[in-house]
């Protein structure tokens, strides 16, 4: 007889209703996201130059590396300037002897003008003569400067600190004035993005932007929203924290806020699926009843999943879920 009661009392305690939590439905505000790509770019994109023409006789950098301000990344030969500080050379020893010659006959006219056997006219020619090669090899010698400083300027310098995104000569190569041998990629790296022009006006500076396809993928910050429109599309850039700068040009999937909108959420909890519907239960005036819905895209809201109802309820209903 006690067994019988036992399975009784099981029974009626199954058969108890859970404790309900009741919602009542009311429109939210929510954020439409534009799905875009955006591409990794750095800040600054500086070719490194040649600052003379000749053959590309050093080449010390090559896609990917990481240089510095200053750094040395290659160098630039030119034969001509070999020849001419060559030939400067030889014009100084020339000139270094006829000085040495006129001042020995200028010393000796001075000696020879205190005992009056020249006269003093022959004396400033000597004078003059020594003037001039003087003057000469000044001139010679700062040209020689000049071409040291042009043979100098064959060393091809980073501009800036950052990554060698190109190298676009080989060596051996002939180099122009001007020409890029190499370009640098500095600044850091951000998040370009070509929105469609719809769009333009939605967008601005400060705005969070998602990253990922995912819902809680890495954010980024909206930082500059150009004027310019160019094929209806508007660019922006994005700073975002920690992103990985390795692939220049890299494309990364990005969710812009485009807008708001007003919608109906109930809690993922309480929608149900079976036969190939969604339910999701009410309370209705003989007590709960399931409606069917049509549910939309899962939202993130104060930590939480909220599922968008599309049709099947409308605000001020109350919607019964299981209180766990």
């Amino acid at each position: 007889m006690s067994r019988l009661f036992l399975a009784m009392l099981v029974s009626w305690i199954a058969a108890v209703p859970t404790v309900a939590a009741e919602l009542v439905l009311e429109p939210v505000e929510i954020t439409e996201w534009k799905a875009v790509y955006g591409q990794v770019e750095t800040r600054d994109r500086v070719p490194a130059r040649a600052r003379i023409g000749g053959t590309l006789v050093e080449l010390q950098v090559t896609e990917g590396d990481r240089v510095e301000a200053g750094q040395r990344i290659a160098r630039v030969e030119d034969d001509k300037l070999t020849f001419q500080l060559r030939a400067i050379d030889a014009q100084l020893s020339s000139l270094e002897t006829q000085l040495e010659t006129a001042t020995t006959d200028l010393e000796r006219g001075e000696a020879l003008r205190e005992r009056g056997v020249i006269t003093q006219q022959r004396l400033d020619q000597l004078r003059t003569q020594v003037d001039v090669l003087v003057g000469q090899t000044g001139t010679a010698q700062a040209e020689r400067r000049v071409i040291e400083q042009q043979v100098t300027e064959g060393a091809i310098l980073s501009p800036d600190a950052g990554v060698v995104l190109s190298v676009p000569v080989s060596l051996g190569s002939v180099i122009t004035p001007g020409e890029a041998v190499a370009e640098i990629g500095g600044g850091g790296v951000f998040l370009r993005l070509s929105v469609p022009e719809r769009h333009a006006t939605a967008l601005a500076e400060g705005d969070a932007i998602a990253l990922g396809a995912g819902m809680d993928g890495q954010t980024g910050r909206l930082a500059k929203v150009y004027p310019q429109i160019e094929g209806g599309r508007v660019v922006a850039d994005v700073e975002v924290e920690g992103l990985d700068g390795r692939f220049v040009g890299r494309r990364l999937p990005v969710r812009l806020p485009v807008g708001t909108r007003r919608a109906i959420l109930v809690p993922v909890a309480a929608l149900v699926r079976a036969g190939g519907l969604d339910f999701v239960t009410v309370k209705g005036a003989d007590g709960p009843l399931r409606r069917t819905v049509v549910p939309g895209e899962i939202l993130r809201r104060d930590g939480a999943d909220w599922v968008e109802i599309l049709s099947g309820l409308a605000a001020g209903d109350i919607v019964v879920t299981a209180d766990e």
